[in-house]
């Protein structure tokens, strides 16, 4: 029996991505970065920033049958061979293996401008939210709390240069407003703290590791590595952008979106709580406070974590008031 047969959910008759291909080889042309702002927004129809559900299945269907010359008229593919499709492009471009595609797997799945691609390059990620908030100081120039367009430029300028890509003042222009289109979500005209940690991701968020979050126990050794990851200098301390970095990641466990002001509030908060000798810093032992705290946050009703009786020595009744 053959199989069966499913239309895509809608508009099979215009596929948006056969205007992409080359009419005699039926290839991809180079895909501008005003034509990839262009096809992100075509297929993102929710703006969430994901291509997912019903709009992966659009998107895929339309690349499978964009090699098709036909304009109009019915189009039909077997439910088969979609899924074979999505969960190939899904193990070649899925980095993260969350089963949607995001805006930088998008441009390494099409054949991009060279010097466009560049700026989704994920092969040498930063380490850290630490090396973000240095990033992010640099480059807020104006210490406004956002990334606005003629900084965004200096950002994008800077990075092709380190991939020695020199590129026109033309270009720049155009890359910063198609990346403002992309990843400003609120659509302020600018970039915060949230949007532009879509734009530069760090290798991982250390707090997402499985002994913080949910853990039965947490050691002295355990507080000594997440002490030791965010205390970059080595001063015994965490303050600065180290400060700025962990207080980005603990944000990042409880809301999606945040700016420059969220992370200051929530400094203010973890401070009045948390740093018993008001010093402005976070040290080892008031770092376990914040630490035990958050895994109490994260465990069920009557289920709280074991804790050495030396990881929380000098602990008050403030790590409570956290939670």
């Amino acid at each position: 029996m053959s199989a069966q047969k499913e239309k895509a959910p809608s508009k099979l008759s215009q596929n948006f991505l056969r205007q992409f291909r080359d009419k005699k080889t039926r290839k991809f042309k180079e895909i501008s970065a005003a034509n990839f702002m262009d096809v992100w927004n075509h297929y993102d129809t929710d703006g969430n920033g994901y291509i997912e559900g019903s709009e992966l299945d659009q998107f895929l269907y339309e690349l499978v049958t964009s090699v098709n010359t036909q304009d109009v008229g019915p189009e039909v593919v077997s439910q088969a061979a979609l899924k074979e499709a999505k969960a190939s492009i899904l193990s070649a471009f899925d980095e993260n293996k969350d089963g949607k595609i995001d805006i930088a797997e998008l441009a390494q799945l099409l054949p991009m401008e060279e010097n466009f691609l560049l700026l989704f390059r994920r092969e040498h990620p930063l380490e850290s939210s630490v090396e973000f908030m240095k990033t992010w100081r640099k480059y807020d120039e104006d210490h406004s709390g956002y990334i606005e367009a003629d900084e965004l430029k200096h950002f994008l300028k800077d990075l092709l240069k380190s991939f020695e890509k020199i590129v026109t003042e033309e270009q720049l222009i155009t890359y910063a407003d198609t990346m403002l289109q992309l990843f400003d979500r609120n659509k302020d005209g600018k970039l915060q703290l949230s949007e532009m940690a879509k734009l530069l991701p760090v290798k991982e968020n250390f707090l997402l590791r499985p002994i913080f979050k949910g853990a039965k126990q947490l050691t002295p050794d355990d507080i000594s590595r997440v002490f030791n990851l965010y205390d970059r200098d080595g001063n015994k301390s965490i303050e600065d952008e180290e400060l700025h970095g962990f207080l980005k990641d603990l944000m990042e466990l409880v809301q999606e979106d945040y700016d420059a002001d969220d992370i200051e509030e929530f400094k203010d908060i973890l401070l009045r709580e948390c740093d018993l000798n008001h010093d402005g810093r976070i040290d080892k032992d008031e770092l376990s406070m914040v630490l035990i705290s958050f895994a109490k946050a994260s465990q069920g009703p009557g289920d709280e974590p074991d804790v050495p009786e030396d990881a929380s020595e000098g602990q008050g009744t403030s790590a409570a008031s956290k939670e």
